[in-house]
């Protein structure tokens, strides 16, 4: 996620770089020929690239909105486990009888597991990484055989709630209560599988991008300036348009490891936190801190 920082210039040109060189071959392609074959070509008036200028603005605008939505998803599905993570700890150490103390800590910090798992997952890494820290060898081997680790995750923590009850350490109203909890979290994982598969339709960035390139050759007949002015002009205005183009690119996928991604390592941080504090854990990590400008 990126933060209220300045962002490097490197960061910048590097969205942009294959874009700027492709510019600056059209632009000089189109300069050439036109100062060859002006007397061949017909005069293009300037409305021409200020119509397709307004057709990029609008299609921009319209992605830029629906790529913001999609990330702005993520992040609140992030904040509901986060509130749920600690409902659930919570819950567990209200509702059930006295004497469970390893019980209710081994669910917690399945639960600390279950969430980095999960940013793992998401960003396509492998989501076993420093789980022992949280859960036990014989989890470990349990969820080894799963395709999807956090679910296998969530299935133990229920598996360990039904034996509360089994046990009569939980009454009938305080397993429902947990299982609800249990739900939301296993629909908050739902919902970003689900962002994380759906492709935002990969034709409608390339019309945008042809457009863009359409707008540069226009606009570059339509000019009557200096080729050494004209040039530079050109690409300052396009390097614009494919910036937005990009922003909203990296926007509509948010858990691609990038440093506009949902910031998943720094929540899970911060939910193991939570839960070290609510169990009264002597070794409490530091939050998670910045990589410069962003937040992983």
């Amino acid at each position: 996620m990126l933060l209220n920082k300045r962002i490097p210039i490197y960061y910048i040109l590097n969205k942009v770089k294959y874009d700027i060189v492709l510019v600056l071959i059209v632009s000089l392609s189109v300069l050439f020929i036109t100062d060859r074959y002006k007397a061949m070509l017909p005069e293009m008036p300037l409305t021409i690239p200020a119509f397709i200028g307004t057709a990029i603005s609008i299609l921009l605008s319209f992605k830029l909105s629906q790529s913001y939505d999609r990330w702005w998803e993520a992040r609140k599905v992030w904040g509901a486990i986060v509130n749920d993570s600690r409902s659930l700890v919570i819950q567990l150490q209200t509702l059930t009888a006295e004497g469970n103390d390893e019980t209710i800590k081994k669910i917690a910090f399945r639960q600390i597991a279950w969430c980095h798992s999960l940013g793992l997952s998401l960003r396509g890494l492998n989501p076993t990484d420093h789980l022992e820290s949280f859960i036990s060898e014989q989890d470990l081997k349990e969820i080894k055989f799963h395709s999807n680790k956090p679910l296998a995750l969530l299935q133990l923590n229920a598996k360990d709630i039904k034996q509360l009850k089994d046990l009569h350490q939980l009454d009938v109203f305080s397993q429902v209560q947990l299982d609800n909890t249990l739900v939301r979290l296993c629909d908050a994982q739902g919902k970003c599988e689900r962002i994380k598969t759906t492709i935002f339709p990969v034709t409608y960035r390339l019309f945008l991008q042809g457009l863009i390139y359409l707008f540069v050759v226009t606009l570059a007949i339509s000019l009557r300036v200096d080729g050494f002015f004209e040039t530079p002009l050109l690409i300052a205005i396009s390097t614009a348009f494919f910036l937005l183009e990009k922003s909203a690119k990296h926007m509509q996928d948010p858990f691609e490891n990038r440093p506009t991604d949902t910031a998943m390592t720094a929540i899970a941080r911060t939910i193991e936190i939570n839960i070290k504090q609510l169990l009264k854990e002597s070794e409490i990590p530091a939050a998670h801190e910045s990589e410069g400008f962003f937040l992983k």
